[in-house]
């Protein structure tokens, strides 16, 4: 299922030994479009301290109470690597927070999550969505098999973004501008950003629209702008977005459709099947 980023704004992070925090922001990988971390603010148990939270530990979300519950302690939180959530995540603090945890680096693989689409899937034992548990030796092979690829990358400069700070972005289509990003859909199993939440209210009165990551040309961070491959009447005539009604797959095809794109769904299964015929 698609969630607002806005609405998954304010959750409650629950540990097994009592509450973390709860979310305020998040750091998206801005080659993939994947939510990489959550920022959590821990409240007075943690002098208020932000940290950073993976959807690795995630597990089943209990949307009725707005609770994230997770496979960390609080202990563990406390004695974590200490992270500047106001500044720019770096490769090497990527590292050292994954290495304290003990999850695999998510770079290195084919998958949205390492070799996987998951991002349990990194993890030894991982049974869910239809996927058998991957056994320890399993696991070790895969890992083994990325490592090199991993080590390849781990010096590479970060590309995690402040979904706040893209809040705000100028969207401009080949003739024009089309408003500004609101919020993000995202997919609340394999936290991919599936749609930028687009207000045309400065062109086109009271309407949202959905901009899908794979129909971004070019991202102008200095700028605060982003430009995409479509008219401002192809947007037009395409079916507006409608917050209050829940987004089916039916209406994401009916849209890809109407631009003439293919969905995301086939794109990941191509790059699959790209990967593993390499």
């Amino acid at each position: 299922m698609l969630r607002s980023m806005v609405d998954l704004k304010d959750y409650a992070i629950h540990a097994a030994d009592g509450n973390i925090g709860h979310v305020k922001d998040f750091y998206f990988d801005d080659q993939r479009w994947a939510i990489r971390y959550l920022v959590v603010e821990t409240g007075s148990w943690l002098l208020s301290r932000k940290v950073l939270i993976s959807p690795i530990a995630i597990g089943k979300p209990n949307w009725s109470e707005r609770t994230l519950p997770v496979s960390i302690t609080r202990e563990q939180v406390e004695n974590s690597p200490d992270i500047d959530t106001e500044k720019p995540v770096s490769r090497q603090h990527e590292s050292q927070y994954l290495g304290y945890y003990g999850y695999p680096s998510y770079w290195g693989g084919y998958g949205l999550w390492g070799d996987g689409g998951y991002p349990g899937m990194m993890m030894p034992g991982y049974s869910g969505y239809g996927t058998p548990a991957i056994t320890l030796p399993q696991q070790a092979e895969m890992n083994g098999a990325r490592s090199e690829e991993a080590k390849r990358h781990q010096n590479d400069d970060s590309h995690l973004r402040s979904c706040k700070a893209v809040t705000g972005y100028h969207i401009h289509a080949s003739d024009g501008e089309i408003g500004h990003v609101t919020s993000m859909l995202v997919d609340d199993e394999t936290w991919a950003i599936r749609y930028l939440i687009v207000d045309t209210s400065n062109w086109w009165l009271g309407h949202q629209v959905l901009i899908a990551p794979l129909w971004i040309e070019e991202i102008r961070w200095e700028d605060n702008a982003v430009s995409v491959n479509l008219t401002r009447q192809a947007v037009k005539d395409a079916t507006p977005y409608d917050m209050t009604v829940e987004l089916d797959r039916e209406e994401e095809l009916n849209l890809h459709r109407h631009h003439k794109r293919i969905g995301y769904w086939e794109q990941e299964k191509m790059n699959e099947d790209a990967a593993l015929h390499e």
